[in-house]
C-alpha cells in the first residue's frame, strides 16, 4: 500500500517499495547481535502437512537473523505426528525445535499448573502460544518474539522481516509490531475486518463516546491479522485468550501493559493469502460466526475491566447502529471493488452483515451472564513466580521428546 498517511493513535509503517529485502535482511543480521530474534510458528497436524508450511520452511531455512525457532506443535495426539513435523522442520537446522503440546512430557506440565490453580485447560492457538513464548523466555539473550501463522499460501520471508525490523532497529522504541495487508484475489477477502470489526469500532464509538481504546483498536488496519512481534518483556506481561479473541485480546493487553506510543503497524506484503474460514449463516456456534461472538465478548469484556457500563438496552441500539455503520461500508467497498475490476456479491455481503448483527445479541447476553470470563490463560510472571524454573522444563521436554524419538 504505497501510501504514508498516518491516521490514529498508533504508527504505521508503510511499504514505499523503496527498500529491497535482502537489504533488510543485511541490516537485521547486524542488529540482532544486540537484540536477538526468536521466532513463535504454531501449527496444527493439518496445516503441517500443507503445501503452505513446505513452503514457509524453505524460506525459513535462508534467514539467518533469527535465532531460536519454535514450531508449536497442536491437535496432534499421535506420536507420528510429532515425528512428521520434525522431519518437516529439519531444513531449518540446530536452532529449531517442536514443542509439541499435546505429548504427554508437555501435558504434564500442563497439569503441574492446573494443581496449582494456574487454569491451561483450553487446547488452543491461544495455548500453543502461549506455551511457545515460555519456551522462549528460558533464553535470557532472546530480545524480540516474531510470531507469524503456517498456512500463508503466498509466505515470503520478507513478511518476516518487515515484521522485526520495528522493534529490532536501534533507532526505535517500539514494544509491540502488528502487521496488516490487503486481502484480495479477485475479490476482497477479509469478511470479519470488513464487514464486522471496523463497523462495530465505529458504531461503539457513537455509542459511548470518544473511549481511547476503541480509538486505539480502530487504529489498526487489520486488528485480526495473525501476525505480531513483541518485545520479550511485554510478552511476559500479558495474558493471551485461548479463543477466536486472541488477536483482539492480544491488542487489549499490549493497550493495557505500555504506552500506545510504543505500539505501530506494518505492512508486511502486497497481498496476503491463507485458508479462508466459512461463514457458518447456519451454524452460528461455527466459522465466522463463532468467531465474531468471541471477538466482540472480548471488546466488552476489555471495556468492562476498564470501567465502563454496559446496560442491557445498550446492545439493542449497538447493533442498530453497527447496522447502519456496516451498510455503509458495504456502498464503500462496491465501489473500491468497482474501480479495481474485482468480482463483487453484494447480497452476499448484506447476508453477511445481518448474520454478524445478529450474533451482537447473542455475544450481549452471554456478556450479561459472564461478564468476567471464565479461566483465562495466566502471564508469565505468575508462572515464573510459582514456578521459577517452568520455562527450562519446557525447553527440557522438548529436547527430551526429540531424544526420545531418535532412540
Amino acid at each position: 500500500m504505497a501510501d504514508f498517511f498516518q491516521h490514529g493513535l498508533i504508527a504505521t509503517i508503510h511499504d514505499l517499495g523503496t527498500i529491497q529485502r535482502d537489504r533488510l535482511e543485511r541490516m537485521l543480521e547486524r542488529f540482532v547481535v544486540n537484540c536477538p530474534v526468536g521466532l513463535v510458528l504454531p501449527v496444527t497436524s493439518g496445516d503441517m502437512r500443507a503445501e503452505p508450511f513446505t513452503r514457509i520452511m524453505e524460506e525459513l531455512s535462508h534467514v539467518r537473523y533469527v535465532q531460536d525457532v519454535v514450531v508449536v506443535l497442536g491437535m496432534a495426539p499421535s506420536v507420528d505426528d510429532f515425528r512428521e513435523a520434525v522431519g518437516r522442520v529439519r531444513v531449518l537446522g540446530d536452532r529449531a525445535r517442536v514443542l509439541w503440546t499435546e505429548g504427554p512430557r508437555v501435558e504434564s506440565l500442563y497439569q503441574q499448573l492446573n494443581d496449582a490453580g494456574l487454569a491451561v485447560t483450553t487446547a488452543g492457538k491461544g495455548r500453543s502460544v502461549w506455551t511457545a513464548f515460555g519456551y522462549l523466555l528460558a533464553d535470557p539473550r532472546l530480545k524480540v518474539f516474531a510470531l507469524h501463522d503456517c498456512d500463508i499460501v503466498n509466505y515470503d520471508r520478507e513478511m518476516l522481516a518487515r515484521l522485526c525490523m520495528p522493534l529490532v532497529h536501534p533507532s526505535t522504541d517500539f514494544e509491540f509490531c502488528k502487521a496488516y495487508y490487503a486481502r484480495v484475489s479477485d475479490r476482497m477477502h477479509g469478511r470479519v475486518v470488513r464487514l464486522f470489526v471496523s463497523p462495530l469500532l465505529r458504531a461503539l464509538i457513537s455509542l459511548l463516546g470518544y473511549e481511547r481504546f476503541l480509538v486505539y483498536l480502530d487504529s489498526f488496519r487489520y486488528p485480526l491479522s495473525g501476525e505480531f512481534a513483541v518485545m520479550a518483556n511485554l510478552a511476559k506481561s500479558n495474558r493471551i485468550p485461548s479463543d477466536w479473541g486472541l488477536e483482539v485480546g492480544t491488542l487489549a493487553e499490549v493497550f493495557r501493559n505500555t504506552s500506545v506510543k510504543r505500539v505501530c503497524q506494518v505492512d508486511v506484503c502486497r497481498c496476503y493469502d491463507h485458508k479462508h474460514q466459512s461463514l457458518s449463516l447456519d451454524d452460528p456456534g461455527k466459522g465466522l460466526m463463532k468467531m465474531a461472538v468471541d471477538i466482540v465478548i472480548s471488546i466488552f469484556r476489555t471495556l468492562a475491566s476498564m470501567g465502563t457500563v454496559l446496560q442491557p438496552g445498550d446492545f439493542i441500539t449497538l447493533r442498530s447502529a453497527y447496522l447502519r455503520s456496516a451498510q455503509d461500508a458495504i456502498r464503500h467497498y462496491h465501489a473500491d471493488a468497482l474501480i479495481n475490476g474485482l468480482l463483487f456479491d453484494r447480497h452476499e455481503e448484506e447476508q453477511a452483515v445481518e448474520g454478524f448483527a445478529r450474533q451482537i445479541a447473542v455475544a450481549g447476553d452471554l456478556f450479561q451472564r459472564e461478564p468476567a470470563g471464565g479461566e483465562a490463560i495466566p502471564n508469565w510472571v505468575r508462572v515464573v513466580s510459582a514456578f521459577p524454573d517452568f520455562p527450562q522444563q519446557l525447553r527440557q521436554a522438548a529436547e527430551e521428546d526429540l531424544k526420545e524419538l531418535g532412540d
